[in-house]
C-alpha cells in the first residue's frame, strides 16, 4: 500500500512514517516508480512503535529494543530489563526533581518578607 494508505491504516502521519524509516524502526519497499510500498507486517511494526513511543519510550531506545520485540512470542525479557532500566532512570531524574523543588519551596517561603518570625 501506499505511504497515504499506510497512514490511514496505521493510525500515524505520512512524515511519521518517513520519519520512522529515515531512524530505521521500518522499511518500506519501492514500487517500479519509486513510491514507498508498505506491507501489513510493516504496518504492524509501526503500530508497536507507536505503543512504544506513546509509552514514553525515546526512539533511541526503541531502536536499541525493538529487534527483541517479537509480536508471536510476546516480549523477550531482554526488553523488558531495558524498559524497566529506563523507567528506574526516569523515577530517579523524578525524586531529584522532587527534591529540587521542595527545596525551593522552603528557600521562597523562608525568604518572604511578609513572613511573621
Amino acid at each position: 500500500m501506499r505511504i497515504s494508505e499506510a497512514a490511514r491504516v496505521s493510525g500515524v502521519s505520512a512524515r511519521s512514517l518517513r520519519y520512522y524509516e529515515e531512524e530505521g524502526l521500518i522499511v518500506s519497499g519501492r514500487s517500479a516508480n519509486g513510491y514507498r510500498d508498505y506491507c501489513q507486517s510493516t504496518i504492524e511494526r509501526v503500530r508497536l512503535v507507536r505503543a512504544l513511543l506513546d509509552a514514553g519510550l525515546p526512539v533511541r531506545l526503541v531502536k536499541e529494543v525493538l529487534p527483541y520485540v517479537t509480536s508471536q512470542d510476546g516480549v523477550c525479557a531482554e526488553f523488558l530489563a531495558q524498559v524497566q532500566s529506563y523507567r528506574d532512570r526516569l523515577a530517579e531524574r523524578i525524586a531529584g526533581l522532587a527534591e529540587r523543588q521542595a527545596a525551593l519551596d522552603a528557600y521562597l517561603a523562608a525568604a518572604r518578607p511578609d513572613r511573621v518570625p
